[in-house]
C-alpha cells in the first residue's frame, strides 16, 4: 500500500491518471466507474475522504467505506479483485486508499461502459482502444484470428508436412486437422482459412499478410546509432526468422580472440550466445503481431545488446514480476515452437538468460516497457574485468583498439580476428587458409566476402594472383608502394649522374 508520506506528496500534487480522490459520500455508480478507468489504464490510488474541491474531510466509519469500495469493486464486469483497502491517515483525518495494481488480466467495464482515463477525466474507450486493450490482455486473441485474403494455397505445405510428421499429441496424421487442432486453421463458412498463426508459422510470405511481423537486426560500431553499421532485415516465417536470427548473432558478436605465433585460438562470445539467442526467441513468440509498424529491433552496439518488441507487456505480466509471472499473449505460436523445440513450454526464458548472464559474470539483463513497446537489455562484463583482460593481450603494433569496428567502419568478428591477426601477431601478411584455420567451421566462400569486404572498406590490400594471393594492411601495401616510388627515383637519378659524367668524360 502507499506510504504516509508517499500519499501526503501526492495529494499535493493533485489528481492525475494514476491517482484520484471522492468524498465519503459518493454513490457506488461513482466509485465503479473511477475504479473501472484507472484498471483499464495503468493502475493507481483511489482515496475516499477528500471532497470534489480538494478539501480533506475524512471518513467518518472507515470499515463502511471499506465494504463500499469493495462492494463497487466486485459490481464491475468482470469482477475487479483488488488488494482490501486500507484505512489510513491524510492532513490529521482518517481516510481509506484502494490500490488498484497495474498489469491486470482484463478489461473491465462497469454496467456496460468501458473507460479509460485520460489525465483526470474518465473517458469512453473507443472502438479501436477496446480491442487493442483487449489484445494486450488476452481477452482476444490476434492469432487466432483468421487472416484476411489468405487461403490455403498460401501456406507453404512442405513446411507443414515436415512439422505435422514428428508431431506429439494431437492425435491425427491429417496435417489440415492437426493444424485446425494447433489453431493454425479454422472452418468458417464451410471452408478452412489460415489463422494468423498458420500464416507466421507456415506461410509463403507472411509479411504479404501481417505487416511488420520481421526483425531488423543491426550492429553498430559505438555505444550509439550511427551511419556506420551493419544491417539485416529478416523476414519468412517464424522458424525461418529465429534461425536467420541466431546467425546474425554468431557472425556479429564479438568474440575475445586470443592469437599465439603457433595460431592456437580461445574464444568467449562478447555475451552469451544462448542468452542472446534466447532473448530473440521470447521476442518471436510473445511479441504483439496486431501492431504494423513496427518490427522486433535487435541491436547490437560495444556496450550493451537490445531486443525490442512491438507491444506491452501481456496480460498481468509487469516489469517488477516477469521473473515470477507465466502469461503468454500468443499460446499457439508459443506451442507450435515448443512443438519444434524452439523453446520450453513452461517459460523458463527469463530465468535461463538470468543464470546464462550469471554464468559469465554478467549484470541480469534489464527490462523497461516503453509506451508501445518492451525492451530487453544485456550489458558486457564491467570496466574492471576488460581493462584485465586488455592487460592481458600483447599491445597492438598502433594501439589499435577492437570494439566491433575499425577506422570507423564496423566488422563482424571474423574481419576482427583477421585484422587482430595482423596487428597484434608478427605476421604482416594473411590468406584464405589462414582465416579459414581461425573459423574451421565457417564456409570458405563466407571466409573470401569476409577478406574481401575488407578490401572494398579500403582496410585491406590484395596483392598477387589466384592460389598465390595474399592480404595486406593498406597502410603496408601504400608504404610500400611509396618505398618502391623512392627506390625508382633514386635508380633514374643515378642513372642520370652517370651519363653526365660520361658526357663530361666525352667532352
Amino acid at each position: 500500500m502507499i506510504s504516509v508520506t508517499d500519499l501526503e506528496t501526492r495529494f499535493k500534487q493533485g489528481r492525475s491518471t494514476h491517482f484520484e480522490w471522492l468524498p465519503e459520500s459518493a454513490p457506488q455508480s461513482e466509485l465503479g466507474e473511477h475504479m473501472v478507468a484507472i484498471a483499464n489504464t495503468t493502475g493507481g490510488q483511489i482515496v475516499l475522504g477528500i471532497s470534489k474541491e480538494g478539501q480533506i474531510e475524512g471518513v467518518k466509519n472507515a470499515d463502511d467505506a471499506i465494504d463500499r469500495l469493495i462492494q463497487a469493486a466486485l459490481a464491475i464486469s468482470p469482477p475487479l479483485i483488488i488488494p482490501v483497502p486500507q484505512a489510513t491517515q491524510l492532513g490529521g483525518a482518517d481516510v481509506v486508499v484502494s490500490l488498484i495494481p497495474p498489469g491486470l488480466p482484463s478489461v473491465y467495464a462497469y454496467q456496460g461502459r468501458f473507460l479509460q482515463r485520460d489525465g483526470t477525466q474518465n473517458v469512453a474507450l473507443t472502438p479501436r482502444d477496446l480491442r487493442r486493450l483487449m489484445l494486450e490482455r488476452g481477452d482476444l486473441s490476434f492469432e487466432n484470428e483468421i487472416s484476411q485474403g489468405a487461403t490455403l494455397d498460401d501456406l507453404d505445405w512442405e513446411k507443414v508436412t515436415d512439422y505435422v510428421k514428428n508431431l506429439r499429441g494431437t492425435g491425427s496424421s491429417d496435417e489440415q486437422i492437426a493444424l485446425i487442432r494447433r489453431g493454425c486453421l479454422k472452418e468458417q463458412g464451410g471452408k478452412r482459412q489460415p489463422t494468423n498463426a498458420g500464416v507466421l508459422l507456415f506461410g509463403k510470405e507472411p509479411q504479404r499478410f501481417i505487416r511488420g511481423a520481421e526483425v531488423t537486426a543491426v550492429r553498430f560500431g559505438g555505444e550509439a546509432m550511427s551511419d556506420h553499421h551493419s544491417r539485416q532485415d529478416i523476414a519468412g516465417t517464424l522458424i525461418d526468422q529465429i534461425k536467420r536470427a541466431e546467425t546474425f548473432l554468431i557472425d556479429h558478436l564479438r568474440r575475445d580472440v586470443v592469437l599465439s605465433e603457433a595460431m592456437a585460438r580461445a574464444e568467449q562470445y562478447e555475451y552469451p550466445l544462448e542468452a542472446a539467442r534466447e532473448l530473440v526467441v521470447n521476442a518471436v513468440a510473445h511479441r504483439d503481431y496486431s501492431i504494423s509498424g513496427d518490427t522486433i529491433r535487435l541491436f547490437i552496439f560495444s556496450n550493451r545488446m537490445e531486443v525490442h518488441s512491438p507491444g506491452g507487456l501481456p496480460g498481468p505480466i509487469t516489469v517488477e514480476n516477469i521473473k515470477d509471472e507465466r502469461f503468454s499473449r500468443n499460446p499457439i505460436i508459443v506451442q507450435v515452437l515448443a512443438d519444434l523445440n524452439f523453446i520450453e513450454r513452461l517459460g523458463y526464458g527469463v530465468d535461463r538468460v538470468i543464470e546464462l548472464m550469471r554464468q559469465q559474470n554478467m549484470g541480469e539483463p534489464a527490462f523497461t516497457e516503453r509506451a508501445g513497446g518492451f525492451t530487453v537489455t544485456l550489458r558486457g562484463q564491467s570496466a574492471q574485468p576488460q581493462q584485465e583482460k586488455q592487460s592481458q593481450i600483447k599491445p597492438p603494433k598502433d594501439d589499435v583498439v577492437f570494439d566491433g569496428t575499425y577506422r570507423g567502419h564496423a566488422i563482424n568478428p571474423r574481419q576482427e580476428a583477421a585484422l587482430m591477426y595482423l596487428h597484434k601477431t608478427n605476421h604482416t601478411r594473411i590468406t584464405n587458409s589462414d582465416l579459414q584455420q581461425l573459423f574451421p567451421d565457417v564456409h570458405s566462400e563466407t571466409i573470401r566476402r569476409d577478406l574481401v569486404d575488407l578490401v572494398s572498406k579500403d582496410i585491406l590490400a590484395k596483392m598477387g594472383q589466384k592460389r598465390g594471393s595474399y592480404y595486406v594492411l593498406r597502410r603496408d601495401a601504400d608504404a610500400a608502394a611509396d618505398a618502391a616510388t623512392e627506390t625508382d627515383g633514386e635508380t633514374v637519378d643515378h642513372a642520370t649522374d652517370a651519363a653526365s659524367n660520361t658526357d663530361n668524360s666525352s667532352a
